[in-house]
């Protein structure tokens, strides 16, 4: 068993394979955020149901994955995070079976649920795993691979189930395969168990906990830079529901372009991120002032949104800026995980990933139906120019972050 905070360092491979395993299940859980959003035209045609009847099927996944993301920081620093990880994927499982057997709104909606539920422990459980076992040299690249990983499962999504609707005829078999999916992730978890096993760490963090002046469990909250976070999880979700949900249908009204063209935006998207994240990782560890370029980075991509929104390029032209403003967004999230890391006091990792990423969970809640709400009133230009505004927003959070821990003091910053 391998810690971080134990005598031994990590090996190269140990610390691969935990971060490999880790961005495996980070992966899986943002295929599982998209089981429903891009088969939401299908859903619209077989069970009658409206933009905003489908965006709130979001909302009840993001508000159940966001209160349960904040409560289940605290199970995972009480019970470890290799077991919460395997319930979460098991949830994930149910949740596809639950989409394959829907015969309407209900249905969906139970599937909305289970997969809310299974999402809430990802970002604590990941965030404790690797922090308490990979060596502090990798750990900014850790981050970078696990976002990569996340962007690379929203890009998967849509593909497999579009693809698999395609190949079969039937959005339920495309369900089916989601859920076999997940068994087979879930079966690899459990097979390299022990490269995921955060005894040891969260043991010699609670050693760490009991040297420090006692605190009450819920301290943290005091802490400016954790709410400065949130609203920057908030702000920067809010834009990537619309981007997700809503892309696709508002391009194709605004440019008349057909969905097989559409469809595969935020695929393109979610790889530009990918692409941001892995120069992100990179930059994290070179940069002293990373708000600074995270700033300069989603302004742009802002703008690039307006252009599209404008009407004024061709179709294909617009589809692909929508994608490459993904690179911004991207840039952000290595900096953004290590600014959370040295935010977090000892024995409160899970803690404080689980209340700074709820604001993910709660950005996504209350975009989906106001982005939803636009389509159904023929705003189609209004989604991209939401998510351009949402992303201005995020900069002005982004530069009080690095106001805020440039004041705190050093001894405040102590990783967990």
């Amino acid at each position: 068993m391998v810690s971080t905070d134990s005598a031994s360092t990590p090996s190269l491979r140990d610390d691969a394979r935990t971060i490999g395993l880790v961005g495996l299940a980070h992966g899986s859980s943002h295929f599982f955020q998209l089981l429903l959003p891009p088969l939401f035209p299908l859903f619209i045609r077989d069970f009658g149901l409206s933009w905003s009847e489908v965006g709130l099927l979001v909302t009840v996944f993001f508000v159940i994955s966001g209160i349960g993301q904040a409560l289940a920081g605290f199970v995972v620093d009480r019970v470890g995070a290799r077991p919460v990880l395997y319930a979460a994927m098991g949830l994930f499982i149910a949740s596809a079976l639950a989409a394959a057997g829907a015969q309407g709104y209900a249905g969906l909606m139970a599937s909305a649920v289970l997969a809310g539920l299974g999402n809430a422990s990802f970002h604590p459980v990941d965030f404790t795993i690797l922090n308490h076992r990979v060596s502090q040299a990798r750990l900014g690249h850790a981050f970078s691979v696990h976002g990569v990983t996340g962007n690379l499962g929203w890009a998967a999504a849509p593909v497999f189930l579009a693809g698999a609707v395609a190949l079969s005829g039937s959005w339920r078999v495309a369900y089916l395969g989601a859920a076999l999916l997940g068994a087979l992730v879930l079966a690899a978890l459990v097979w390299q168990r022990d490269a995921l096993d955060d005894r040891a760490g969260r043991a010699a963090a609670a050693r760490k906990a009991l040297q420090a002046p006692e605190e009450h469990p819920l301290a943290f909250l005091k802490l400016a830079s954790v709410w400065l976070c949130f609203g920057f999880f908030f702000w920067t979700t809010a834009a990537l529901a619309a981007i997700q949900s809503f892309a696709s249908p508002a391009l194709q009204r605004l440019y008349g372009l057909p969905l097989s063209a559409t469809a595969f935006v935020v695929t393109g998207y979610m790889l530009c991120a990918a692409a941001g994240i892995v120069v992100g990782g990179f930059l994290v560890g070179r940069v002293q002032r990373l708000e600074r370029t995270i700033g300069i980075a989603m302004t742009a991509a802002a703008l690039v949104l307006l252009l599209a929104a404008s009407g004024w390029l061709p179709g294909g032209v617009a589809a692909v800026a929508v994608a490459l403003a993904g690179i911004g967004t991207g840039l952000a999230s290595p900096s953004r995980d290590m600014l959370i890391r040295r935010a977090a006091p000892p024995g409160a990792t899970g803690r404080v990933y689980g209340m700074v990423y709820s604001g993910l969970d709660v950005g996504f809640a209350a975009a989906a139906p106001v982005f939803g709400a636009l389509l159904d009133h023929g705003h189609a230009a209004g989604v991209l120019q939401g998510a351009a505004l949402a992303l201005f927003a995020a900069v002005g959070s982004a530069a009080l972050v690095g106001v805020s821990l440039a004041a705190k003091p050093r001894a405040v910053a102590t990783p967990a």
